[in-house]
């Protein structure tokens, strides 16, 4: 659809000269000088005011005539993880090191997959690896097998070099950290933009878009709740996360089946908890949240525990809307908010 309202025109053009990450899904922009469409995060040149218009969806764009910017190439799948990189993240699975010169000799640009890790994960790809070989080692600690073995195992030529390593990501010595609890973490796009997924052996702890306020804040009090230390891995978990939220994205799926793992106060529980008796697709207010939990006065305790929710999407605390049905804060941004509540009422 066309965007004709005024004030979103404004407020979506304040987001495109801003590049904002959090208004990435939430509009397209069309640039009549050029024809060609954009994402609100592009990089390229902004466009006066009266060059461009605004569409609520990619097909809307394309229909009226405009072709994907080749800089921040919005008609690209957002999931989709370029092939030398799945086979580079492969390669890794299969052996303890790949170095560059490996990459090269399976016909792979070191360069590129760099620049990829290091735009989508903030760290470099043997960052990566290094992260994947100390949470391997660390598994095989908690299972009993000594220092030695776990290194060798996970590929360290040397005690030392392993010993340093093991250090400097775990916070303690391969022989101090048996007791010590991991919480591993993936990022992956989706059409609203990059979100972080949080995970421990019990379950999933954290899914927030990446640009969210106060989000090392929320890395800071997890790792202090749990006594856990956060590092770049994956687990059953955070694959069926991933899964199940790019299903919500695609309207295929209306509730979730992944284990949570939810620390909070029994007040802040039972709040989340209540959120999931909201309906795919319906909006409830803190009132109404507070009456359901049998105390109607506790609306301020009910809003600040859903603020608390780490949880985003799949604790659906987007679908609470204020008392006299206007939108109220949200984390990912109250424009992501009104999408996620469209979307539910266009796919229910």
């Amino acid at each position: 659809m066309l965007i004709t309202d005024k004030n979103k025109i404004d407020l979506y053009y304040q987001a495109l000269l801003d590049r904002k990450e959090s208004f990435v899904g939430i509009f397209y922009v069309g640039v009549k000088t050029t024809s060609v469409f954009c994402i609100a995060s592009c990089r390229a040149r902004k466009p006066k005011k009266e060059n461009i218009e605004f569409f609520t969806t990619l097909k809307d764009a394309i229909a009226h005539g405009y072709r994907p910017c080749k800089i921040c190439k919005p008609t690209e799948t957002v999931n989709e993880t370029p092939a030398v990189v799945k086979k580079a993240v492969h390669l890794a699975g299969t052996q303890q090191k790949v170095s560059d010169s490996i990459l090269k000799e399976h016909g792979i640009s070191p360069e590129t997959v760099r620049r990829w890790f290091k735009k989508h994960y903030g760290i470099t790809f043997h960052t990566y690896q290094r992260m994947n070989r100390i949470n391997n080692a660390f598994r095989e600690l908690k299972k009993g097998k000594n220092a030695t073995a776990a290194a060798f195992d996970s590929g360290y030529e040397s005690l030392s070099g392993f010993g340093y390593t093991f250090k400097k990501i775990m916070g303690s010595s391969p022989q101090n950290s048996t007791g010590k609890n991991l919480i591993l973490i993936s990022r992956f796009k989706t059409v609203l933009g990059p979100m972080f997924v949080c995970a421990t052996d019990k379950g999933v702890c954290l899914v927030e878009f990446a640009d969210r306020r106060m989000l090392e804040t929320e890395f800071h009090d997890l790792q202090k709740i749990l006594k856990a230390t956060i590092i770049t891995g994956e687990n059953e978990h955070i694959t069926q996360a991933r899964k199940e939220i790019n299903q919500y994205f695609n309207g295929s799926r209306k509730t979730f089946e992944v284990s949570l793992h939810t620390p909070g106060t029994p007040f802040q529980n039972r709040v989340w908890n209540s959120l999931h008796s909201i309906p795919y697709g319906k909006t409830s207010s803190y009132q109404q949240q507070a009456v359901s939990l049998g105390n109607e006065k506790a609306v301020r305790a009910v809003a600040a525990a859903n603020g608390k929710n780490r949880i985003a999407i799949i604790i659906p605390c987007h679908r609470v809307i204020g008392k006299n049905g206007e939108m109220t804060g949200y984390a990912g941004g109250l424009e992501r908010k009104k999408w996620l509540l469209d979307h539910e009422r266009k796919n229910g």
